[in-house]
């Protein structure tokens, strides 16, 4: 019997499609399934006269693969992945290898990578992005975990991945242990971000400007053909044109209370972690917890019965000044997911490749589009930049954006319409941009309430300074912990 190029666990529609995927390259794929009546039901159904092995139980899924085995793990994040690891470890030899290519939190990779290892074999945790029709005919993967690993599940991961120019895959090796989950991490955190500027886009041009869906339609339409060309402009586009039964703009029928699976708080806490101020993806995942409080916003809308002012000026400027905020604030929001990526490698001992991971979202991921291989070029000629605002192109290009940006911002503030991330944005921009900010002030406060000490602009970096600031306070300092 012919024996399989790699197996995958779990039916669901992602799995589902990843193995047509795989089958429709040219290799033979083991399947298996908890319930094994969805094994017979693919198999006897879409996966019908396909080079595609159905197996009814562990061992017969396991026995079915050449060696070293590669087994694609397709299921729920979190304990689910941890029980199967530990069925499939007793039925594996030395060498081959597990891979893992659901949502999983970035140090459970890593610890799963460590467990794997001692016991002989190989991990890969690999981000998959780009939804049901990303797995089916090319999404955007980011494998890291065991190097040893990579030659082998290679060939497979960069036949069934997208392709950009000159057909380059949007897979490659990320680095060790969990850096592969961690980049599929801020990928997902940056999606939230773009879905939130869009979403303020919309809305400004909707309650302040008065615009049909079908108007807005038009202008996302026209948007996609710029340099914001790109995945989430051209299914905005779509879905602001799609008409419910009655005729109506379907999008507008829907309850305002958004969901999240957690991918972006995770990028949040990762950043609080690591110190980096990642805040107009923070703003993105506190606009859908706001979103979600319904129920308390009918109430405070009635109790304040505020009445947005009717615009005065040109409304044609103006969505065009959405645009150049729109895209200044993006720059902004992959600026500050690059910084965390940076700054995290430094922690983990990873080797990211920065240009690389821009070519992996630049095709089959949701947050693709043209303006990646922008970033790609920029960390191609500066593998050092420390941020994506000094790179020459994107300096040039925020300065011109800037006056568009500022009357958005001061717009929304004024006219009272919630324009959480691209206000967050410019005031990071300023921010990073300001030589003296007042932390100066705020040091004294720490220093007088818990005499925290402070470092002095006359005197070299690390050394520390106490002052006895009321004059009964003593001159120990509390050097020894922070508040």
């Amino acid at each position: 019997m012919k024996q399989a190029d790699i197996g995958l666990i779990g039916l669901a529609v992602m799995g589902e499609n990843l193995i047509m995927n795989m089958e429709s390259k040219g290799f033979t794929v083991a399947v298996y399934n908890r319930t094994v009546e969805k094994v017979d039901a693919f198999v006897n159904g879409r996966a019908k006269d396909k080079n595609i092995i159905g197996a009814h139980s562990m061992q017969e899924f396991v026995n079915a693969l050449a060696k070293p085995r590669k087994v694609f793990m397709m299921v729920k994040a979190g304990a689910a992945v941890d029980a199967m690891i530990d069925q499939l470890i007793p039925l594996l030899e030395p060498g081959d290898i597990l891979i893992d290519g659901g949502n999983s939190h970035f140090p459970d990779t890593i610890r799963r990578t460590k467990y794997v290892e001692e016991k002989g074999l190989l991990y890969v945790g690999t981000g998959v992005s780009g939804g049901e029709e990303g797995a089916l005919k090319g999404p955007s993967m980011m494998p890291g975990g065991s190097p040893a690993a990579w030659p082998f599940v290679k060939p497979i991961f960069q036949a069934i991945c997208a392709k950009v120019e000159n057909d380059a895959p949007c897979c490659d090796w990320v680095g060790e242990n969990g850096a592969g989950h961690f980049v599929k991490m801020v990928h997902n955190g940056i999606e939230y971000g773009d879905m939130q500027l869009i979403c303020e886009s919309y809305q400004l041009m909707r309650d302040l400007l008065g615009m049909s869906d079908d108007e807005m339609h038009e202008v996302f339409k026209k948007w996609n053909t710029t340099e914001l060309d790109s995945y989430l402009i051209e299914i905005t586009r779509d879905i602001l044109a799609y008409k419910d039964e009655d005729g109506s703009a379907l999008v507008e029928n829907i309850l305002d209370t958004a969901g999240q699976k957690g991918t972006g708080k995770w990028t949040g806490i990762a950043a609080l972690d690591e110190g980096v101020p990642l805040t107009l993806i923070g703003e993105a995942v506190f606009a859908r917890c706001l979103s979600a409080m319904k129920a308390d916003r009918v109430v405070a809308a009635k109790a304040y019965g505020r009445k947005i002012p009717e615009f005065k000026g040109d409304k044609a400027a103006f969505v065009e000044a959405i645009r150049q905020a729109l895209y200044a604030s993006k720059i902004v929001s992959y600026a500050q997911g690059y910084t965390l990526m940076r700054t995290a490698a430094k922690t983990y001992g990873w080797n990211l490749n920065y240009g690389g991971i821009a070519l992996m979202w630049r095709g089959g991921c949701i947050i693709r589009s043209v303006f990646l291989g922008k970033i790609k070029e920029a960390y191609d000629k500066n593998p050092e930049l420390s941020n994506l605002l000094l790179d020459p192109y994107f300096k040039e290009t925020i300065e011109k954006l800037v006056p568009a940006w500022r009357e958005v911002a001061s717009a929304a503030l004024a006219y009272g319409i919630p324009a959480p991330t691209m206000t967050s944005a410019l005031s990071y921009f300023d921010g990073y941009t300001t030589e003296r900010l007042p932390a100066n002030l705020l040091q004294a406060q720490r220093d007088y309430f818990g005499a925290h000490t402070y470092e002095r602009l006359d005197k070299p970096r690390g050394e520390f300074f106490h002052t006895n600031w009321t004059g009964h306070g003593g001159n120990t300092s509390a050097a020894t912990y922070n508040a």
